[in-house]
């Protein structure tokens, strides 16, 4: 099955495989949610608006965080110790890059306000199951996305990644720790590209552009696993097979309700007229609003072919079925006959008088055989065999 994209571009980083770690230090496996979105919890509903409590499908990560400094001549990378710290290296004469992984231990609530950012917007960073976003305020522009990173052993994470752009500072905030920004932190350490040249807003072009690279990741994983079904289609066993089809067939359906809304949120930033976004980039953003218009496209056929697939394997087996039918439908006409010709005989009457002729028995295997031999010619010329 050919692609219906050609190849990103090089730079694009892979996210690493990491295990999330709890406030306590212990491994946990995050659990998938069956709901497109869901913004409310038991421990939430009836709460005020802008109360800030996390929602999400795993317990949270214990905030860590860091903070990149740099401009064309220089860039730095710190990590304080506290968030008065934090806030106290922020240098607003150069571009500024603030990571926050993980949203518990209420490093983002007390940062927020500190940077005085609304309560809602508090809010959404806090519920990992919101849907993604753009709003802009009068000083700064938040955007919600989702990340996507396929695991070694195939399944997908879904990770929000929610970013406030206020003049030259950018902040971005993480579920968990992980190494999904890799080729941007290194290519602002060492000065390649445009990264050290222009602002913080290019700078929320690349780390989303990074973002939308890994859906084709992805993406080209789950091809891979949708050639395989369809190579297997006529000899696996039916059980396995159809479990394995519905599940990538639920994946992508997951897929496609995140990608859809980033999509929209990636062209809402292409078309804001927010002071906070430089009117050069515009031919990057609808660049990369026509990315994930490709891999929206690309996603809509993989949707198409799953379900084609899972109709051909059904067809195939119902026409397996129905020749095993045939066959026994066959051997049920040839054997009707003959059962009566031997049921009839077989009738302990008295009087049967070919049962004391020598030719008898004979006659009987006789007329058998020429009535199989009747009905096999029959349904040869009916083309039934």
């Amino acid at each position: 099955m050919k692609r219906r994209w050609k190849k990103k571009r090089a730079g694009a980083a892979e996210s690493v495989d990491k295990p999330s770690q709890g406030a306590n230090g212990h491994k946990k496996t995050r659990r998938v949610s069956n709901l497109p979105f869901s913004g409310v919890s038991v421990d939430t509903a009836g709460l005020p608006p802008g109360s800030a409590r996390y929602i999400g499908d795993v317990e949270p990560t214990l905030a860590t965080y860091s903070i990149y400094s740099y401009d064309e001549k220089s860039a730095v990378m710190r990590i304080p110790e506290d968030v008065s710290e934090l806030l106290a290296l922020i240098d607003l004469n150069v571009v500024n890059w603030i990571n926050i992984n993980g949203l518990s231990g209420g490093v983002v609530e007390k940062f927020c306000a500190m940077m005085g950012i609304h309560p809602l917007v508090i809010e959404d960073i806090l519920n990992t199951e919101h849907r993604p976003k753009l709003e802009n305020f009068d000083d700064y522009l938040f955007l919600i996305t989702k990340m996507l990173t396929m695991h070694e052993d195939g399944t997908i994470e879904y990770e929000q990644v929610s970013f406030i752009l206020k003049g030259k500072i950018l902040v971005s905030f993480q579920e968990r720790p992980g190494d999904s920004f890799k080729g941007v932190r290194e290519r602002i350490l060492a000065g390649v590209g445009k990264l050290r040249k222009l602002g913080a807003d290019y700078l929320l072009y690349a780390l989303v552009d990074n973002i939308v690279d890994n859906y084709f990741i992805v993406l080209e994983s789950l091809g891979d696993k949708l050639e395989g079904f369809e190579d297997a289609s006529a000899t696996e066993d039916d059980g396995a097979f159809l479990h394995g089809i519905q599940e990538l067939k639920r994946e992508l359906a997951r897929m496609r309700r995140v990608i859809w809304p980033v999509r929209d949120s990636i062209g809402a930033l292409a078309r804001s007229d927010s002071i906070q976004m430089d009117n050069s980039l515009s031919p990057y953003l609808r660049d990369l609003y026509e990315n994930t218009v490709q891999a929206i496209e690309a996603l809509e056929s993989y949707r198409e072919h799953t379900a084609s697939i899972i109709e051909l394997h059904l067809s195939e087996v119902n026409m397996n079925m129905s020749r095993v039918m045939k066959i026994l439908t066959i051997l049920s006409a040839i054997f009707i006959p003959i059962t009566f010709i031997a049921g009839v005989y077989g009738m302990n009457f008295a009087y049967m008088p070919e049962l004391e002729l020598p030719w008898g028995y004979p006659a009987a295997l006789g007329l058998m055989a020429i009535v199989v031999i009747a009905e096999l010619i029959y349904f040869k010329v009916k083309k039934w065999l």
